[in-house]
């Protein structure tokens, strides 16, 4: 193979069928944008931990960085150029040699049941899978009445045990469901009644701090009003504190130059919530620290504990 013919970028990703659309996702968009073919982006495969361990939830076993670890360990090592991460999975903290550079247009960040057409419609007593502590407390919160049971695994798998009878509803992320061409199945929720996960619908691209020319290449797909809505609602996270175990729930508009983030805080069980809004200017997404202190202000104990704000 003649030098010029040699990939341009190595794309690090996990290797689910929605991780590897993602990845997809990105080198198309990176081959439209520097006109390239599509051998000159080459995706390199990572078997994540947190694809291998599906029987526990995720905050059980070391949390979103299961997600990540492999994949810095790659960056790190110089066998890839960039990573290509779902945000609402990657840490609020990250390695200091690392940098975002791309943000992807947001998708479809709202959640689908799948199983019952609302909520109100659960069947009494309902067993519902989810492992996501948003989901399970924003839940309960409204259904006290039903029971959650543990559910983790790829979206195939997840969709196989509720037609098992593993549980009676489940839910699952509208863009996920769009990348995998799995649309039409279940309920989309309103999200100004049933808030998303912070970060969700949104692709990332991350790479070495210190790598010009890969920050560079990656900076042609960046898109300024998702990174901004994603950043905002990253700041709030890391003015939160939260954990893989804190039920947090957030979700962003804009509003000319602004930003209107919606959050709501839960304690485990889900009875006690607490949900308040900032507007912040989208040039200055990380102002969105301030709800977080103003959102534990006005919280009970049993969902302070849950959170070390930062």
């Amino acid at each position: 193979m003649a030098e010029t013919d040699q990939p341009v970028l190595r794309l690090g990703t996990r290797q689910s069928p929605l991780a590897m659309a993602q990845a997809e996702e990105a080198r198309s968009r990176l081959c439209a944008a520097h006109g390239w073919t599509q051998d000159r982006v080459e995706l390199v495969k990572v078997r994540a931990t947190g694809d291998k361990i599906t029987d526990r939830p995720l905050a059980d076993i070391g949390g979103k960085a299961l997600w990540t670890k492999e994949l810095d360990a790659w960056l790190a090592e110089g066998r890839i150029d960039a990573a290509v991460h779902s945000m609402k999975d990657v840490e609020t903290v990250r390695p200091d040699f690392l940098a975002i550079a791309a943000i992807l247009p947001r998708a479809d960040v709202r959640d689908v049941l799948i199983g019952a057409e609302s909520v109100d419609d659960v069947p009494e007593g309902a067993r519902v899978g989810t492992s996501a502590p948003r989901r399970a407390a924003q839940f309960l919160h409204h259904r006290p009445d039903c029971t959650i049971v543990t559910f983790r695994g790829n979206v195939a798998t997840r969709l196989a045990r509720l037609a098992a009878n593993e549980a009676d509803v489940t839910f699952l992320a509208a863009a996920g469901l769009e990348r995998l061409g799995e649309t039409g199945i279940g309920t989309l929720l309103d999200p100004a009644d049933w808030l998303p996960a912070p970060a969700q619908g949104a692709i990332g691209l991350e790479c070495r701090e210190d790598d010009a020319r890969v920050r560079t290449l990656l900076s042609a797909i960046d898109d300024s009003p998702s990174r901004a809505a994603v950043m905002a609602e990253r700041a709030l996270l890391y003015g939160l504190g939260g954990t893989c175990h804190s039920p947090i729930a957030a979700y962003s508009c804009h509003d000319g130059s602004d930003i209107v983030l919606t959050a709501a805080l839960f304690s485990g069980d889900g009875i006690d919530r607490v949900q308040d809004r900032l507007r912040v200017p989208a040039r200055s997404p990380d102002d969105a620290r301030a709800l977080a202190e103003t959102l534990l202000g006005q919280a009970s104990d049993a969902i302070r504990r849950l959170f070390e704000p930062a």
